[in-house]
This record gives structure tokens, sequence and C-alpha cells, in this order.
């Protein structure tokens, strides 16, 4: 049977691009409805429940929660937030990272610092675009600092130092994300942020999902559960990239090509680009930026 092919999810318009590149983040309030943010908040309770390594009112942050429930598992590829990775990462696109995190009054907090490799960052090799980035959903209001908020250094991402970091201290020009329930945040992975302590009596409860590229190494896991990946959709599959050859994550297999079809065309590839005998695993397609660039 040949395979039904869908088209890519919206992803960045022109301005959000534009502010995502500038400050380094995006915050997209109402992204989520009351019955969403219940539905997600079910499935935390449903992972805790019979967790040996949770302990209320600790901290609690566990990764590759894709695997734990089928509700997260939905986030894979949710047409909400994935186009947005898509627009950066094209065909090779990868879920980096899955988890909840639970922050209650007093727990953990952590000090400045970039996402990704530290002793030699991402933007080393790649200074114009985000070889990460994570989305955030918030799934408790955050209406003023100190309940475990999200903390960014606007505009920071294309510098590869920080005096203050490792420290909890605040800075100068931060900005602390003060957001209400249903809320999505897109992350670039070199911002400079941390997150502040939580003096409030509200235990503060959010999903992040990153995407890279698919020949960046997983964060969460080294390969998925064979028995669980046939349980995944077509694009689900490929953006786990759950491969036994190293280099497919570099190269991937013809039959992962196309992950999406052009959002706008209907297209598997550029139209005139290639020979047809070039098949789709070989020809390079724009993403969303580059395409940005050329109508310029």
């Amino acid at each position: 049977m040949a395979a039904t092919y869908r088209k890519a999810p919206p992803g960045f318009t022109k301005a959000q691009w534009e502010e995502f590149n500038r400050e380094g983040y995006l915050v997209i309030e109402n992204a989520l409805t009351q019955a969403e943010i219940d539905y997600y908040l079910n499935a935390i309770d449903e992972c805790i429940a019979d967790d040996p390594n949770y302990t209320a009112g600790k901290f609690y942050g566990p990764g590759n929660v894709v695997e734990r429930h089928p509700v997260f598992t939905e986030l894979i590829d949710h047409p909400r937030h994935v186009g947005y990775a898509y627009d950066i990462y094209g065909e090779l696109l990868k879920l980096h990272i899955s988890q909840f995190l639970i922050r209650p009054h007093h727990s953990s907090h952590n000090a400045w610092h970039p996402d990704g490799a530290r002793a030699l960052p991402y933007g080393v090799f790649s200074p114009k675009l985000p070889m990460q980035i994570k989305i955030g959903y918030w799934l408790t209001d955050l209406p003023r600092p100190k309940m475990g908020n999200l903390v960014v250094m606007p505009r920071s991402h294309h510098s590869q130092y920080l005096p203050e970091y490792t420290k909890r201290t605040s800075v100068p020009g931060e900005k602390v994300i003060c957001v209400p329930k249903g809320t999505m945040t897109i992350m670039y992975c070199g911002v400079w942020h941390r997150v502040e302590a939580n003096e409030s009596n509200v235990v503060r409860k959010n999903i992040f999902l990153a995407y890279c590229p698919s020949w960046i190494c997983e964060a969460d896991r080294i390969q998925s559960d064979p028995a669980w990946l046939k349980t995944l959709n077509r694009e689900q599959r490929i953006i786990m990239r759950s491969y036994t050859y190293g280099y497919d994550r570099t190269k991937p297999p013809k039959s992962d090509f196309p992950l999406f079809l052009d959002r706008d065309t209907g297209l598997d590839s550029e139209a005139g680009m290639y020979p047809d005998d070039v098949s789709l695993n070989l020809r390079k397609r724009k993403v969303a930026h580059e395409k940005w660039e050329t109508e310029n």
C-alpha cells in the first residue's frame, strides 16, 4: 500500500520568525484550551501515580516521556507546534528530548546556562540558526515572578559567554516569563536562561519538547523500544530517528522521505530543481527561512 503523506502543519509566520531570531524566544498565549490543559495534567498525574522515583513536594522531571504515556506520544508530531520545528530542520527533523517538569514550593531551581553542548557550544558551528529549539507547554498560571518561572536573557543567543554562568543571580536586562496557563513558548537553544525559585504555593507543571537535526545525538535515550515504535504513525516514527545504523542519522533511509509535503504546494520536493531520477533523500529542500530570504 502506498504511503499517505501529510502536508507540513503551520509554523512560523514571517513576523514570528523575525522576533524569534531577534529575541531568541516566542511567547504564544492561549495555545491550549482548558480541556487540553486538563488532558495533559491528567496524563502527568497518571505517570507519577505509580512511579517510585516521584516524591510529592520534590522536583521531578523525567525524560523520554513520549514513551511513558500515549498522551505524550501524540505530542511528537502534534500540529500545534511541530511545524515550527520543521521550518528549521525540515526533512531531518528529530525529537531531541521530551519531559514534563513538576516544581513545587522551594524545590530545585537551576542557574544561568544555554542548552546543548557547553565546552564547545552549538553556536560555534551554527552562528545563524539554532541546532535545537525547545517547545514549552505551560499548564499552570504563572502571573508573577518567584513561581518557578523561566527567566531568559533576550538577544543573548549569539553570545558564547555570560559572566553569571552557573550563578542563580538576577541580571539586568533579564526577562522573567510570567504567563497564563495554556501558553506555548518556543526558545532558541543558545539563549541564556535559568529558572527562578518557586516561593509560591502553586506547583508549577509544564511539558518541554526539544527538536534538533537528526544528526545531533538524542538527549534522553539511545534507542526507542521496538514494540512501542510499532504503535506510532509514520511521521512519529521518523521523528524519533531510532535507527540501528548510526549513519542513518545523517543520511536517513529513502523510506523516510518525504517527512512532510510542502505546506503551500503539497509537493514532496521543489519543482524543477532536480531530474526525476534523483531520489528524494538526496534532494536539497529549502526550509522556511531560506524561502523568506529568497523573497527579499
